[in-house]
């Protein structure tokens, strides 16, 4: 793999902060490549029953089917001339509507140039929809629980609909615990769900892999459960021996999962609580990806403040740096503008207090540029500075609606109060041009300078007032002096 060459960066001084439209001066090597996916085209069957050409007994059996209706499948399964139809293998596709795209396909903004089957059985959908006593009666009729012929189990859909009562009837006459889809899937893998649990206990308990990997992306199911977010799964697998170091195909950990996923603020508290419960575990906070990116680059591109928070407290590496020369305050700055309701002005306030890196002084003003839509956020960061070059293109960097708007509460915020309007802070931002900072800020950032590193260790051992460690800390207060 060839590597395009740039600049060493010294861990104690200010750098460019990589970004849109040429926001970083640094050479940026190319990005890992993606795998592509292929499958072989699969065989026309002919040994399919066409549900779209479906009639009498068979076309009332597969109606009953979709609704779950029991009494009508008994009828219908107990006449010995229509018991076939317990194993037989629908098509649900309709090859002449697929013709009838085919002739229109101007019309079509997406359409398969080739036809192929839609294929299940009887146990499938039984299983998929949950119809628990409908799957009993098909499994006492001798209903094959191998059966995949749309490249999938009926364990598989159970499972990835949830559906305990279905998962264990299917294990419990026969049904392999570890078999794997067309997809390179085991049962587990698609347990992605919270109503899926009983489903992934059923499956442990009749002998699932709780470190089987699948096929393509190299996944446990710790991945799984970590990438979703799923605690109580989570710790279900850890109690059945997963390990929290495997790494997938892309290199990450369930650690490094679980920080990969983007996360609404209503979820942040779940992944938290899924990242804690793996650390305690014993996952490694320093552990890398394919791209070198560890868990803190990872939450930090997420913003997920209570995580960034919880790694740093774990001794998470603050400027270290990926293949893309990316250290986690780049991460934070270039999600800002699409995710200031996660609060980055909390992650990029935790990273200044462990010593992380700043940026570029030259570059604050295209930082401002695609930041200002959080306020906090720069005020945080031009804090960590004890003098600032304002010029005209900060002035333009605002735009007029934004100087304008009012700043929203925060419901996520812990005991901080609502932001005020976006105006004031940027009038008292701007009126600093040609202008000293205040001798109060200039300490505290003589104080900072000397506890470099430990800033968020030693502050708080200082016997100061809370509102001067607060202070010192970079807390919030919506404007700058």
């Amino acid at each position: 793999m060839n590597h395009k060459p740039f600049a060493a960066v010294r861990q104690d001084a200010p750098v460019p902060v990589p970004g849109p439209a040429g926001l970083s001066q640094l050479d940026t090597p190319p990005t890992m490549s993606t795998k592509i996916k292929w499958r072989k085209p699969k065989k026309i069957r002919s040994d399919v029953i066409a549900t779209a050409k479906a009639t009498g007994h068979t076309l009332q059996f597969w109606h009953a089917l979709l609704v779950g209706d029991e009494l009508t499948v008994i009828s219908i399964t107990d006449e010995p001339e229509s018991s076939h139809l317990v194993n037989a293998i629908y098509d649900t596709s309709d090859i002449e509507e697929w013709m009838n795209y085919r002739l229109n396909y101007r019309s079509l903004r997406l359409w398969s140039l080739t036809y192929e089957q839609e294929l299940t059985t009887p146990l499938h959908i039984a299983a998929g929809r949950g119809f628990a006593d409908c799957l009993r009666h098909l499994l006492r009729r001798e209903a094959d629980v191998t059966l995949s012929p749309g490249g999938t189990t009926a364990l598989h859909e159970a499972c990835e609909g949830g559906h305990g009562e279905c998962a264990r009837l299917l294990l419990s006459y026969g049904a392999n615990a570890n078999a794997v889809n067309e997809d390179g899937l085991m049962p587990l893998h698609v347990c992605t769900s919270p109503e899926s649990l009983e489903c992934a206990k059923h499956l442990l308990q009749f002998g699932a892999a709780a470190n089987g990997r699948s096929l393509e992306e190299d996944d446990t199911p710790l991945h799984v459960a970590a990438r979703h977010g799923l605690l109580d799964h989570v710790d279900l697998y850890l109690r059945y021996g997963a390990e929290v170091e495997k790494q997938n195909d892309e290199g990450q950990t369930p650690l490094n999962a679980a920080c990969s996923e983007p996360q609404a603020p209503e979820d942040r508290e779940r992944y938290l609580r899924v990242c804690r419960m793996l650390l305690r575990a014993g996952a490694d906070v320093h552990t890398e990806d394919r791209d070198n990116q560890t868990p803190l680059h990872m939450a930090c591109k997420q913003v997920n403040p209570d995580v960034v928070e919880l790694l740093l407290r774990r001794g998470a590496s603050v400027n270290c740096m990926c293949y893309s020369g990316d250290a986690p305050m780049h991460n934070v700055l270039k999600a800002t503008a699409y995710k200031s309701r996660n609060q980055p002005e909390r992650v990029v306030r935790a990273l200044l207090n462990h010593g992380s890196i700043r940026v570029w002084p030259g570059a604050l003003a295209k930082v401002l540029k695609y930041c200002c839509t959080s306020p906090r956020t720069i005020e945080v960061l031009l804090n960590s500075y004890d003098r600032l070059k304002i010029t005209d293109a900060w002035s333009e960097a605002v735009p007029p609606d934004v100087f304008q708007r009012r700043g929203r509460p925060d419901v996520n915020a812990r005991s901080v109060p609502p932001p005020k309007e976006h105006r004031q802070f940027y009038e008292s931002l701007f009126a600093l041009k040609q202008t000293p900072r205040s001798l109060q800020h200039l300490a505290r950032c003589k104080l900072r300078l000397l506890l470099e590193g430990r800033v968020h260790e030693a502050v708080p051992k200082l016997g100061l007032p809370t509102f001067l460690q607060n202070y010192l800390l970079l807390d919030f207060r919506d404007y700058v002096h």
